[in-house]
């Protein structure tokens, strides 16, 4: 296995999709896999009739916001102190379509 995403969909007052993680081999990288996966989790969610995509990482994680910007992803919040560790981390938002 090279790569892999772990995501859910829910419905609040409308469909939502939620990336809970990717992970790509780190001999793997660089390769537009993890891009790929996302793109394709993404594809499933809209024809699943989510309106939104959302997911959390970290502040210092350069290349995943690069990565998820060049997606459409925008960042919604920050969240101080989100993960166990204590670092902060960014809540990023792509919209599929308008609620």
């Amino acid at each position: 296995m090279l790569g892999a995403v772990v995501c859910k969909m829910e419905t609040y007052s409308e469909q939502s999709g939620y990336i809970a993680m990717l992970a790509v081999d780190k001999d793997y990288r660089k390769r537009r896999i993890g891009s790929t996966l996302v793109k394709m989790t993404i594809k499933q969610m809209a024809a699943e009739g989510c309106c939104e995509v959302v997911l959390e990482t970290e502040v210092t994680n350069k290349v995943a916001l690069s990565l998820y910007e060049n997606l459409g992803f925008i960042r919604e919040r920050y969240l101080h102190q989100y993960y166990l560790n204590g670092v902060d981390a960014y809540r990023l938002k792509l919209w599929l379509r308008i609620i």
